[in-house]
């Protein structure tokens, strides 16, 4: 089949690559234009326009499916779209322009988190389980019939920029499932079932870490916010990134009990308190500073006494 595939961060080029890799034809390849990046904000192409030409692939950069790419789609005679986070929604007639419409991979078990942070919202509640799922997509956000979903286990230290990555390359194999399906006529979508919740897309104020919360809850938000929009503290007026925790274990030495936010240097490691039993913060980057071991860091401080992260 003629396909054209749009998608735009790291997490679509593994259906990019294996579908490249098949038997169908990628007749163009759409993503959002470059952006500038970086503090000296040099204009730097999606992760899919690079990957595309390196596959030697017609790249068409556009922020949004108007009447203009929808034309040169109907112009390629396309037999199916194939849509992973592009980043901007598709209307008809451009749903229609592709001789079997388009396929859509979604992060999760829909009708579970529809939406732009399907994994960071997943990880955040301390979900155990999601999916890949493979969609026909309409016009309404991520409620088309379902072709294909593939169970996955989310790992209980993961943050969601790992877990996406994972999910991605599992995904990219369901896709082509799906396409070689669709192009053999074989290939059956179920219209979804269950009660729908939403995943909308994660602000700044997101990655703010309330340590009054249970130990469970702070490590599943922080993880669930890494890397984007990133977990974040104030000591005092200093901002911190909080980078990466995991739960006390191992020393042989029960945690001590902390207030919510009260940092402690225990057996090698910094804790930090919750609403019941402190966390290990294992990572962190002080405001305008590299990322650094976090017990190193809370040994730059001095005596930790009353320190507090909030």
């Amino acid at each position: 089949m003629r396909l054209v595939v749009a998608g735009s961060p790291a997490a679509a080029v593994p259906t990019l690559r294996r579908l490249a890799a098949s038997d169908h034809e990628i007749v163009a390849v759409l993503t959002r234009p470059a952006t500038p990046q970086g503090r000296k904000r040099v204009l730097t192409p999606t992760p899919v326009a690079v990957v595309a030409t390196e596959l030697g692939l017609p790249v068409v950069e556009a922020s949004r499916v108007d009447e203009g790419v929808t034309a040169r789609i109907a112009e390629l005679d396309v037999d199916l779209g194939v849509i992973v986070a592009y980043g901007a929604l598709l209307r008809r007639p451009a749903l229609d322009a592709p001789r079997h419409g388009w396929i859509n991979l979604h992060f999760s078990d829909l009708p579970a988190y529809r939406g732009a942070a399907p994994v960071q919202r997943a990880v955040m509640a301390g979900d155990a389980r999601t999916a890949a799922t493979v969609f026909q997509l309409v016009e309404a956000l991520d409620a088309g019939p379902v072709y294909a979903a593939r169970p996955f286990a989310i790992d209980p230290e993961a943050t969601s920029g790992e877990v996406l990555a994972a999910m991605a390359e599992v995904g990219a194999d369901v896709v082509a499932d799906v396409v070689d399906g669709i192009a053999a006529g074989t290939a059956v979508a179920t219209e979804q079932s269950g009660e729908p919740t939403l995943a909308p897309k994660l602000t700044i104020d997101d990655g703010r870490i309330d340590f009054a919360a249970p130990a469970d809850t702070v490590h599943a938000r922080l993880r669930g916010v890494t890397p984007e929009p990133g977990a974040y503290a104030h000591l005092g007026e200093t901002r911190v990134k909080l980078l990466r925790s995991n739960r006390p274990g191992g020393t042989g030495d029960p945690a001590p009990s902390l207030a919510p936010g009260a940092l402690a240097l225990h057996g090698g490691r910094l804790l930090v308190g919750t609403a019941d039993t402190p966390l290990v913060l294992l990572e962190v980057q002080p405001a305008g500073k590299k990322a650094m071991d976090a017990a190193a860091w809370a040994r730059g401080l001095g005596e930790l006494d009353g320190k507090v992260l909030a």
